[in-house]
């Protein structure tokens, strides 16, 4: 069986400002096929190389894979479809399957309009596909297809979905093979160093009404933290890594374990530094472990502070407060990391008033770091449904984050791109002139400025934020959003696609918490407590009883 991997080559000048970003999910696929004796396998990167579609087809055409994969965010989906799309013509006896978080809810529109993909693996991809591929390799999928959980597919012209596999439940059992991957393309710019996205967590036990991440890894599931720092060992040693970030939602719930890798870290000395999203409230539960987690290499801590308002905070469902988020950055400053601040911008009550307050509230908070997000409305989170019809963009490649989608009801989507662009300029040259240069730590004040050396680079190109879309024109900037006007949806066709429901989504990824819990219980992930004693506050006042020493 020779099977070829392909990351579709998918750019919007987002998350790419830092450098080039290893695609994950080739590396965990790729391991549980070989290790399932399938290792005649081969990973192409067509966005790190931005290989256009010709020399795709070639490289298609030339490997004769029997299978072909591919992996898509919402953003991505169209470029996947081309993708697989192209594997069919170059090759067409290949099998073609795509995964991911966006043809896991919408498979049945995907399958609708692309023939040419035969498979769609629903939700986590490791064990699914290595069924999927031992009846491929049988010569029985056509027959069998029926009876591999977490799958769909087109019969008799109709979409099939089989029942959702069950979430992986040991994690130490993923055996991801990194060798596929061509290591001197991911470069860190702010570190000038390899960089790794690794899995220490699955899942997440909070219900955010903008994200869809709880649904699609249902439950929350930590790995063993010498097990995970094996392999973080193997990608500093073999492959030369300097900086990861982990691909966690929330890798801090369960904080025993957390401080436990850490604490792996330090007595392996492995001389790594590293990154982290999390959330506000568990920075403020782990206030006095800040400097250990500094000592374990933790340099850079993005918080999803995400509103200017409460009254926003409550409608995401974010169970934060607005001085909270200003205490958790101003924590992790003192213990010597990045803090980024992330906002989300671009909903229907946008305004001028909102982007300057937004912006002030930034200057206020002073992180290191803040990132203007354009509200993106996942057509499978709950707080599309409540906008459905308001959404009107459905074009799908400009869901990501650094394009406004939705149409504010004091000003126009132009505008809102033009004041989040002012924010971000005023915000650097601020932070380039009187803040970067003059950081005492040695360590972060290289780090920020490889961070601004990133942001001008991209600027300068004009990829940061797709800015080339932005023209002068005389005293008047012109912007073009760039969307496929066929995908531009009026107002009666709206209220004709919720009525018939036309957008549909699976709802099998269905809304328990981390470990089947009851949402009212006073517990967090995994059972713990949610008020968990301090190290301070144990009887006995011994720090490595808690599984770590400073």
């Amino acid at each position: 069986m020779r099977i070829l991997m392909i990351q579709p080559n998918y750019h919007c000048g987002g998350a790419e400002i830092a450098g080039n970003w290893p695609p994950s999910w080739a590396a965990y696929i790729g391991g549980s096929l070989k290790a399932a004796g399938y290792t005649n396998i081969k990973f192409i990167d067509a966005m790190t190389e931005d290989l256009p579609d010709d020399v795709l087809a070639e490289i298609i055409r030339k490997n004769q894979p029997d299978v072909v994969m591919a992996s898509a965010i919402t953003p991505m989906i169209y470029k996947a479809q081309d993708t697989l799309r192209i594997a069919k013509k170059s090759n067409p006896t290949c099998k073609t399957i795509l995964g991911g978080i966006h043809p896991t809810f919408m498979y049945n529109q995907i399958l609708t309009e692309s023939p040419e993909i035969d498979y769609i693996v629903r939700g986590e991809g490791e064990e699914i596909v290595v069924n999927l591929m031992n009846a491929i390799a049988a010569g029985s999928d056509l027959k069998d297809r029926k009876d591999i959980l977490g799958i769909a597919y087109m019969e008799d012209g109709k979409v099939v979905a089989t029942p959702a596999h069950p979430p992986i439940k040991n994690l130490d059992g993923l055996t991801p093979d990194w060798s596929v991957l061509d290591w001197d393309k991911y470069i860190y710019i702010p570190l000038n160093c390899r960089v790794a996205v690794p899995n220490f967590a699955r899942g997440c036990p909070f219900t955010c009404r903008f994200c869809s991440q709880w649904k699609f890894w249902r439950t929350y599931r930590v790995r063993h933290p010498k097990k995970f720092v094996d392999e973080i060992e193997t990608l500093v040693k073999d492959h030369k890594v300097g900086f990861f970030i982990l691909a966690d939602e929330e890798p801090t719930i369960n904080r025993d374990k957390f401080v436990a890798m850490c604490q792996e870290l330090i007595d392996r000395k492995l001389d790594v530094h590293w990154g982290i999203n999390t959330r506000v409230t568990d920075i403020l539960r782990d206030a006095h472990l800040l400097p250990f987690y500094r000592k374990a290499g933790l340099v850079h801590i993005s918080l999803g502070t995400e509103a200017a308002t409460q009254m926003n905070l409550d409608r995401f469902r974010k169970e934060t407060t607005m001085e909270e988020n200003k205490r958790a950055i101003d924590m992790i400053k003192a213990a010597g990391m990045v803090a980024e601040a992330q906002f989300i911008m671009g909903l229907e009550n946008e305004s001028p008033k909102t982007i300057e307050e937004t912006f002030n509230l930034a200057r206020y908070w002073d992180a290191d770091m803040v990132n203007w997000n354009m509200y993106t409305p996942w057509p499978f989170s709950e707080l599309f449904e409540e906008l459905g019809d308001k959404v009107e963009v459905r074009d799908y490649s400009k869901y990501n984050f650094v394009t406004p989608i939705m149409q504010p009801d004091e000003m126009d989507r132009e505008d809102v791109l033009k004041g989040v662009l002012r924010s971000y300029a005023r915000y650097y040259m601020r932070k380039s002139f009187l803040d970067y240069p003059f950081i005492k730590d040695p360590f972060k004040r290289k780090y920020m400025m490889g961070c601004l050396k990133a942001f001008l680079k991209m600027t300068a190109t004009q990829r940061f934020y797709d800015i080339g879309r932005v023209k002068r024109k005389g005293f008047h900037t012109e912007v073009d959003l760039g969307f496929d006007q066929s995908k531009i949806v009026s107002k009666e066709e709206l209220a004709r696609i919720k009525a018939a429901k036309q957008v549909q989504v699976d709802e099998d990824f269905g809304t328990v918490t981390a470990c089947g819990a009851p949402r009212d219980l006073e517990v967090s992930a995994c059972g713990a407590p949610r008020d968990l004693p301090s190290i301070e506050q144990t009887p006995d006042g011994n720090i490595a009883a808690r599984g770590m020493k400073i």
